[in-house]
């Protein structure tokens, strides 16, 4: 399509509606204003347009002034406390120095709205070399109540630096790649890291390409507060009601509440569990034993539990050899694992300390184990003021409980 034909032609230009709904209020919050052109019977997506830089710089800024124009007055009409989220190419807002974006924001002041009715997004790969060259523009911007979003965040974590210089309003995410059926755990912690540099730096994390109940679940699940996909809601060429999702959302709420529950439930089941057996335990156990003996007799009482056993000092030194199981099934002493520190591991020391003063055991959260490359829980438990004994859980025994994956 010629950008010419598309400047020529303006009337058939229309801006189509995406809600974001917040999980909080379960309301419609916002709106991603989405730019299209009527080609015959067909609305097309006029991306391209915006991303060509071949195209003349007066061509895009006057089409990106004339969308909003329109998405303005939408938004007089409907009369709706809500937030327009426009893309915006971030090299030619700052050549313009967001003039023309600023001049058409001002002309709407006088009918009674604000700045912070308004966001631009910008593509992570756009900023991620010039954040240093962007962030005194960006925090004149945010100055004026606008909201800054950064899109287009969700595979990898590699270029987080750039978004704690430039701290956004809204870190936007997009999880359509995820498949409905199964949700790989390495793309949660990419999100579980971006929901917690979302809560460092004040920022809202904002999940879109929702197109099924199990990415809605996936975005609840990793710090999500706004939602966004078709599975909330398709884009529209006029606004919907606020509480278009409601009932959807508080029905999946509950659902997600309950399953985690069980889960959590599950969790201080097996802790309880483990904490009974273990006290029994180590009541059998002589205080002359030496500590890989006292692994072994241990090891044979958890033999249906565990894969590896070893004990640590308070420093996080471990005082033992590795008791664990072979190809056979068998327990075996592993001497290279003694004198090594573990302190550096996340959570070490707070675990430490809550053993300390609670006088019972931890399951830590599912993580990968670097040798056996499978997800696994370590359960860990004081067997003295200043020693602890650390218990690995395998998959095979966590898949075979209900609420432990």
């Amino acid at each position: 399509m010629d950008p010419l034909d598309i400047m020529m032609n303006k009337e058939k230009i229309k801006p189509y509606f995406q809600a974001v709904v917040s999980a909080d209020k379960q309301l419609v919050i916002g709106y991603e204003v989405i730019p299209k052109y009527q080609s015959g019977n067909d609305f097309i997506s006029l991306d391209w347009f915006f991303q060509d830089s071949t195209i003349p710089d007066e061509y895009r800024l006057e089409l990106y002034d004339y969308i909003q124009m329109l998405a303005f007055e939408e938004l007089q009409r409907e009369k709706q406390s809500v937030i327009l989220y426009f893309h915006y190419d971030v090299e030619l807002l700052v050549k313009d120095q967001g003039e023309t974006f600023l001049k058409r924001l001002s002309t709407f002041e006088k009918d009674g709205f604000s700045y912070d009715n308004f966001a631009i997004q910008f593509k992570s790969d756009e900023i991620v070399d010039k954040a240093t060259e962007y962030k005194h523009f960006f925090f004149y911007l945010q100055s004026l109540g606008l909201r800054i979003v950064i899109e287009e965040l969700g595979q990898s974590t590699s270029s987080l630096d750039h978004i704690v210089q430039l701290k956004p309003n809204v870190i936007k995410t997009n999880v359509s790649f995820i498949d409905e059926e199964e949700l790989p755990h390495m793309f949660g912690e990419v999100h579980q890291t971006l929901s917690i540099l979302s809560r460092k730096i004040g920022a809202t994390l904002l999940f879109s390409g929702i197109s099924n109940f199990n990415q809605l679940n996936y975005a609840w699940r990793n710090g999500g507060r706004y939602y966004q996909g078709d599975y909330i809601q398709s884009p529209r060429a006029t606004f919907v009601p606020l509480d278009c999702s409601t009932v959807r959302l508080r029905k999946s709420f509950n659902h997600f509440l309950v399953y985690e529950r069980r889960k959590i439930e599950a969790q201080v089941t097996l802790t309880n569990e483990l904490n009974t057996k273990l006290r029994e335990s180590l009541k059998l156990l002589s205080n002359d034993d030496a500590f890989d003996e006292m692994l072994m007799k241990v090891a044979q009482e958890f033999n249906q539990y565990a894969f590896r056993l070893y004990i640590c000092n308070a420093e996080g030194f471990q005082q033992s050899s590795n008791a664990q199981k072979n190809e056979n099934n068998e327990w075996v002493l592993l001497e290279e694992g003694r004198y090594k520190n573990w302190s550096w591991r996340p959570y070490f020391l707070e675990n430490i300390v809550r053993m300390s003063i609670e006088k019972k055991g931890i399951l830590s959260d599912l993580y990968t184990d670097i040798e056996r490359d499978e997800r696994i829980r370590t359960y860990s438990y004081p067997i003295s003021d200043e020693l602890y004994l650390f218990l690995d859980i395998p998959y095979d025994y966590l898949f075979e409980q209900e609420g432990l994956l």
